[in-house]
């Protein structure tokens, strides 16, 4: 069983607006990464909700995922990534770290990344275009206790560098992986290069 956690708490304070809910094609921000991932091979999404999680969570009632809310979503990612692994099926095998904010996440990335999960066996996963690194990351679920003794201050880096022997980097098919989202900049650049795509 491959589940996965879709970080969706932010407070979107560097866009400006609440990016979560901007429009994106046919659905908005949020919409299209679930989208995305309803149409991998993932068998549970768990949508960790933070700031405004009332109105994502209208926005996604319709699609076939799990909403929960992190009432502690304001001390930063690490928090809501530790709520995501406490609130997984507890018998997963492995769990897919996404972002809510990157829409332009591809199924064939996804699907690349189980198939060296499931071939290679490694602990971790890792997408790798030119030379660097990017989301979505997955990992075994052996590391669930060591995620959740994360300190605050801590981020996943660090465990992940405890763990280099235990890291696949798999190259990537586009750079997809590499583009976030943090401002209004950066979401028009997204709007426009899916519109280039599309068309």
């Amino acid at each position: 069983m491959i589940s996965a956690i879709v970080l969706g708490a932010g407070l979107s304070q560097r866009m400006g607006a609440f990016k979560q809910l901007l429009p994106y094609g046919e659905h908005t921000v949020i919409e299209q990464v679930v989208s995305v991932l309803l149409a991998s091979p993932i068998d549970e999404i768990v949508v960790v909700l933070g700031h405004r999680h009332e109105q994502v969570e209208q926005v996604l009632a319709q699609w076939n995922v799990r909403l929960s809310w992190n009432p502690r979503y304001g001390e930063g990612m690490l928090s809501s990534l530790q709520h995501g692994w406490r609130n997984v099926h507890p018998e997963t095998d492995a769990v897919m770290h996404v972002l809510g904010d990157q829409p332009q996440i591809e199924r064939g990335v996804v699907e690349q990344m189980l198939s060296a999960y499931r071939e290679k066996k490694s602990g971790i996963v890792v997408p790798k275009f030119s030379g660097r690194r990017g989301h979505p990351v997955l990992l075994d679920a052996h590391y669930r206790d060591e995620i959740l003794e994360l300190g605050k201050d801590a981020t996943l880096r660090d465990l992940m560098r405890r763990h280099t022997d235990e890291t696949l980097e798999v190259n990537a098919i586009t750079d997809g992986i590499l583009r976030d989202m943090d401002t209004w900049a950066e979401y028009e650049r997204e709007i426009n290069f899916r519109k280039q795509v599309v068309v």
